[in-house]
């Protein structure tokens, strides 16, 4: 009789543990990211020449208003205004660290988190006038 070895069994083990700790990372990694971030909430307005911005928390601001074009985009960040290529390298332990664009469109609002946002891309419907809430997940009615 010949002796047959049997992996088959350890594989597969080996298998499901590397799936497990891979998920598991992966997992850790996500919930280390969204509680990173600081709260912020921002009520957003279209106007019929540009964008309302009320800060309810975790700005430097309380509100912005300016004058944005179709397709033409505007960085803020917890200081205001700002530009991409100037970001503000002052921390405050007090206010939310975030950073994104904000386009108005014919139909509403495009914003792209750049830093602090658990969203990266993030976009709805706004009629002239009409509100809507976002903050560091995304938006709120």
């Amino acid at each position: 009789m010949k002796a047959k070895l049997n992996f088959t069994r350890p594989m597969l083990n080996l298998l499901i543990a590397v799936f497990v700790l891979t998920a598991s990372s992966k997992f850790l990694a996500q919930e280390k990211k969204s509680t990173d971030l600081k709260d912020f909430k921002i009520v957003v307005e279209k106007t019929e020449n540009g964008i309302k911005m009320q800060s309810v928390e975790g700005s430097a601001w309380i509100d912005l208003s300016f004058s944005l074009n179709n397709d033409r985009l505007q960085a803020i960040d917890e200081y205001g205004m700002t530009e991409l290529d100037k970001i503000s390298s002052d921390k405050d332990a007090n206010l939310a660290d975030f950073l994104f664009t904000i386009t108005r469109t014919e139909n509403g609002i495009v914003l792209k988190g750049i830093e602090g946002t658990a969203w990266t891309d993030l976009s709805f419907s706004l009629p002239e006038n009409g509100k809507r809430e976002i903050d560091q997940y995304g938006t709120a009615y």
